[in-house]
């Protein structure tokens, strides 16, 4: 299994929230988690689905200008590497085919988010951009 990076940034925008990123085919598949992140295992956190970000966003930190999208600043709250751990049927899928089913599961290497983690596809209110990201029992729990 071969690493790709994940990135924290903690946004204090209107709301501030925490963008949630992952590598995945070459972008950085975002979603906000306006609870922020936790290492609770059991708890559930509404993830937002959001754009897509270039790869050079991974490193981005700064103020965004009033009157742009997103405007407030933006800081790196945590990054690392990650490992997919996702399977259909006990087989291995890759990270493009567990998000378009809607179930990811990987392998934090940060140095706040450690171990292992599910994010999951919900149809919450009829909505299809609310998934829930979830800490599962490891040895780092």
């Amino acid at each position: 299994m071969d690493k790709k990076i994940f990135v924290i940034q903690k946004h204090e925008a209107r709301n501030t929230h925490f963008d949630f990123r992952l590598e995945i085919d070459g972008f950085l598949k975002s979603w906000a988690i306006p609870k922020g992140p936790y290492m609770d295992t059991g708890q559930k956190r509404l993830a937002i689905e959001t754009e897509d970000h270039p790869m050079s966003y991974a490193d981005f930190e700064g103020t965004i200008p009033e009157g742009e999208y997103g405007a407030g600043t933006v800081t790196i709250w945590d990054s690392g590497t990650y490992e997919n751990r996702s399977e259909t049927d006990g087989k291995y899928i890759e990270i493009s085919e567990a998000y378009e089913k809607g179930r990811i599961k990987i392998n934090l290497n940060g140095s706040r988010m450690r171990g292992f983690w599910a994010l999951i596809k919900t149809k919450y209110m009829g909505k299809d951009n609310q998934w829930l990201l979830i800490k599962e029992k490891d040895n780092v729990s």
